[in-house]
C-alpha cells in the first residue's frame, strides 16, 4: 500500500509514452530532465509501472536494462508473435560465439586482439556475426598505432541474459595455485629414511 500513495498517474504515464515512442532503451537521468524531475522520483514510478507491466500473462514487459527502461515482449508468447509476424527463429550461439561474449563482458571494452589472445584463434567473423546479431557494438578506438577498435556489450545483450546490468553476471571461477612445493620436500624426507 506504501506504493500506491507515492503512484503519480500522470508521471507514469508520461514514462510509458517515452519509452513506447523511442522503442531503445531510455536511460532515466534522460527521462528525468525531459520531464524536469529527479532521477529518484523516475525510478520509483518506473518500478510502480514495471510491477503493473510484468504480471503473469501480460503480453509487453518493461524492463530495466543498465539504468535504462524498454519494452520487450514477454518470453512466453515468443513462438505466437514469430508465427504472427512470420519471423524466422534465431539460431542458438554457437560455443565460439559465446565465449567471445564472456570475454567481452567481463573485459570490456575490448579490441578483437584481446580476444584472440585470450581464446588463442581468429575470432572476426564471430565477433562480426555478434555486432550483426546486436550482442556487441563498437565503443570506440583504442590509442595505439592501428588505432584498433574496441568491442562492448550491449543493452540486448542484458536483455538476452534478463539482467538489468554487468554487475549481476556471476563471479568468475578462481583458480587454486596448488601447494606442489611442499610435495617433493616430503618425498625427499622419505627416501632419507629408507
Amino acid at each position: 500500500m506504501a506504493g500506491e500513495t507515492n503512484k503519480n498517474p500522470k508521471l507514469m504515464g508520461a514514462i510509458e509514452a517515452i519509452v513506447f515512442a523511442s522503442g531503445d532503451p531510455v536511460s532515466m537521468e534522460r527521462m528525468a530532465q525531459a520531464l524536469e524531475t529527479d532521477v529518484e522520483t523516475v525510478e520509483e514510478q518506473a518500478a510502480l509501472l514495471m510491477a503493473s507491466y510484468n504480471r503473469e500473462s501480460r503480453g509487453i514487459r518493461l524492463v530495466e536494462l543498465d539504468g535504462s527502461l524498454q519494452f520487450c515482449t514477454s518470453s512466453e508468447y515468443g513462438a505466437a508473435v514469430r508465427k504472427a509476424l512470420e519471423m524466422r527463429r534465431n539460431t542458438p550461439l554457437s560455443q565460439a560465439a559465446m565465449e567471445v561474449l564472456a570475454v567481452v563482458a567481463y573485459n570490456q571494452p575490448v579490441t578483437k586482439a584481446y580476444v584472440e589472445q585470450v581464446r588463442g584463434v581468429d575470432c572476426g567473423a564471430v565477433i562480426s556475426g555478434l555486432v550483426e546479431k546486436g550482442l556487441l557494438e563498437e565503443r570506440g578506438r583504442l590509442e595505439l598505432p592501428g588505432r584498433p577498435l574496441l568491442y562492448g556489450t550491449t543493452p540486448d545483450f542484458l536483455r538476452c541474459l534478463n539482467i538489468q546490468s554487468l554487475g549481476e553476471l556471476p563471479p568468475l571461477p578462481r583458480q587454486e595455485e596448488p601447494s606442489q612445493p611442499e610435495e617433493p620436500e616430503e618425498d625427499i624426507e622419505s627416501d632419507k629414511h629408507s
